[in-house]
């Protein structure tokens, strides 16, 4: 009898896994081979593109592509980080020659953030494939932005290859970036987290934000089998590490609040190998720091008293905050990704060092309202506001932008 049970139990959890993997997940860079492949035959291709655009079998686009050898390949163009997604954060990309094709790579971090006539010469059609993180102020997002306004200026083809949002396509939080805060991490007026798929956000910046006179040849390949409701992590699909300092997919979950700590003095833990879910400085004491934040409220989340000392890694950190110091601070977990806000528990943060270290800790004023997308948070922390109310400060505006959205969703 226990045997049968045993087997039993094992069966139930084989099925109840692959039913939440939701295996099936099709992405706009496998229909474009299988279906739509006519949309590039006989045109010159430049691929907007890095390491996370691998198809659902694992292989890249471009290597598919080039081995092939049906396609016109013309060059790549890399945006932050990189075609290989190895170079730090901030650190400018150079242009240079593909290893693997030995096609030419533009870069789009550094100098230019736009592709150049010049660059688009030869190119009739451009492919943008790249994994993002559903946060605001991850410059690939920027560059989709950017190369769709090129090449509408170039009159040339955009074809954006659909991906998921990791962390889910309903969840919508943070303020409205204003329009004086304009920068390569807020490019448009959209919440910190905005809920929105890159192909997605393609037609919402076409249609809201562009030059009227703009007349973009754009095309959004959809996925197929895609739940807004999911995380990435609910299907199979192999999770590429977006840039060096989101290695897993929990540091997704956490990164649309807790990348506000680059704004202030207080490591955000680059120069360790779990940054955004490690944060501390020298001045802080940590289980301190954990009883304010549990008095606050904070849910589906559990904090662990933690110290570290930031270091130089290759490809992750090189001139990481407080580098050989050692800090103080906490590990964070989700433990419930539903009841978890993460921009509003990055607020929670910050108000409750500003509560317990008044004199010690500080904004790097630029930095931290190009990432919040709006002077009046830094200001309101600053004059003692309650998180509560500041969270409540934006909803007015959140609520006009999801209503804006809904024209936009595609599944």
């Amino acid at each position: 009898m226990k045997i049968v049970l045993t087997f039993l139990l094992v069966v139930f959890t084989i099925l109840n896994y692959a039913q939440e993997k939701n295996d099936g997940l099709l992405l706009g860079a496998d229909l474009l081979l299988s279906e739509y492949s006519h949309l590039i035959e006989g045109k010159g291709l430049g691929i907007v593109t890095n390491h996370t655009a691998t198809l659902s079998s694992g292989k890249h686009l471009v290597d598919t592509l080039f081995e092939d050898g049906g396609f016109d390949l013309k060059a790549l163009f890399a945006p932050e980080h990189g075609i290989r997604g190895a170079a730090p954060a901030g650190d400018q990309i150079n242009n240079h020659i593909d290893e693997k094709t030995s096609l030419p790579v533009f870069s789009l971090y550094g100098q230019i953030n736009k592709p150049t006539k010049e660059m688009l010469k030869d190119i009739d059609v451009l492919i943008y494939d790249i994994q993002d993180v559903g946060a605001r102020f991850y410059t690939y997002i920027s560059t989709l932005y950017y190369v769709i306004e090129a090449a509408a200026e170039s009159d040339k083809e955009v074809i954006v290859l659909d991906r998921p949002n990791p962390i889910n396509g309903v969840s919508v939080e943070g303020p409205i970036r204003k329009e004086h805060l304009t920068s390569f991490v807020g490019i448009a007026p959209i919440p910190i987290r905005h809920g929105l798929t890159v192909g997605e956000l393609a037609n919402l910046f076409v249609s809201e934000y562009f030059d009227k006179s703009l007349k973009p040849k754009l095309t959004v390949i959809k996925m197929l089998n895609w739940d807004r409701q999911k995380y990435f992590a609910n299907y199979s699909n192999e999770w590429n590490p977006p840039s060096p300092n989101i290695p897993d997919f929990e540091t997704t979950i956490v990164y649309p609040g807790t990348c506000l700590i680059e704004g202030i003095n207080v490591s955000e833990g680059r120069g360790t190998y779990h940054p955004f879910l490690t944060i501390g400085a020298p001045y802080i004491n940590s289980e301190e720091w954990i009883d304010e934040m549990t008095k606050v409220g904070i849910e589906g989340v559990s904090l662990t008293a933690v110290s570290f000392t930031p270091e130089t890694i290759p490809h992750m950190a090189t001139r990481p905050k407080y580098l050989n110091e050692k800090c103080f601070g906490i590990e964070i977990k989700v433990t419930d990704r539903g009841k978890f806000n993460a921009v509003e528990f990055g607020i929670k943060l910050i108000c409750s060092l500003r509560k317990l270290y008044p004199d010690k800790l500080e904004f790097r004023q630029g930095a931290f309202d190009r990432l919040a997308g709006d002077d009046a948070i830094r200001k309101m922390i600053l004059d003692d506001v309650s998180a509560e109310d500041i969270v409540a400060s934006w909803q007015s505006e959140l609520n006009l932008f999801k209503e804006l959205r809904k024209n936009y969703l595609l599944y």
